[in-house]
């Protein structure tokens, strides 16, 4: 009878081990805090920390998928992995291809960046990493628009004379500005530009069942405030908060 206990026990372990779903996360690990590739070379940062609690939360076994910005998107929809995280903005564009689930980082400021704060950011080049929000905005303003596939290549166009300015987010440009000894410098006036509705996970749009079990983790992060102490320890007190 015991061993036959055991069995039974062994058996429902398995099973509901087996009933767990599997699920890819993909990720840029280019762009920190958002994501980045830590020193053993492993994905790191806000959203991976994020991504394995909602995971957790949501009874999912989960696994992270480095991908290539410019093809993040199409590699979802060929179902090579099944969602994203990577700081992408929630816009009425791309929702024609992805399905978001509700944001996790409330809309957050972009900025310009440039060797003088009094750059005319209307004119001139500037240089964004390509198929972003901040591409997109550069295109409508009258700029020439210099695209890259990192943002650290369009921070470099400058540096290195090709670009007058960077467009990108602020908190990915914080640190580049502050540790760049006056090199470079927010431009006067375009260093708190906020653009779409805040950052989510994109998932396939047939995936409907998926999308609101992250929905669920997400909103008992926002209602414990767990996502918020999580937002501070990557982005620092001055960040957005829920």
């Amino acid at each position: 009878m015991k061993k036959l206990m055991l069995a039974a026990a062994a058996l429902a372990l398995t099973t509901g081990m087996g009933m767990a779903q599997n699920v890819r996360l993909a990720t840029e690990g280019a762009y920190p805090p958002y994501n980045l590739v830590n020193d053993k070379g492993e994905v790191d940062g806000f959203e991976i920390e994020l991504g394995n609690e909602l995971c957790k939360r949501a009874e999912l076994q989960c696994t992270w998928v480095k991908n290539d910005w410019d093809s993040i998107i199409p590699n979802l929809n060929s179902s090579n992995y099944d969602a994203i995280m990577a700081g992408m903005s929630i816009t009425e564009e791309r929702k024609k291809a992805v399905l978001f689930s509700q944001n996790y980082l409330p809309p957050t400021p972009s900025a310009y960046a440039a060797p003088e704060a009094d750059v005319d950011v209307t004119q001139g080049i500037v240089a964004a990493q390509t198929n972003t929000i901040q591409a997109a905005h550069v295109a409508e303003s009258g700029a020439e628009l210099l695209e890259f596939a990192t943002p650290d290549e369009a921070v470099g166009a400058v540096r290195n004379g090709e670009a007058e300015a960077v467009f990108a987010d602020k908190d990915f440009l914080a640190p580049v500005v502050n540790e760049s000894n006056g090199a470079m410098v927010w431009v006067t006036g375009q260093d708190n530009i906020p653009l779409g509705e805040g950052i989510g996970m994109a998932l396939r749009q047939s995936d409907t069942a998926l999308k609101e079990k992250f929905d669920t983790a997400i909103t008992s992060m926002k209602e414990d405030g767990s996502l918020n102490e999580l937002i501070k320890k990557w982005f620092g007190d001055g960040a957005e908060y829920f």
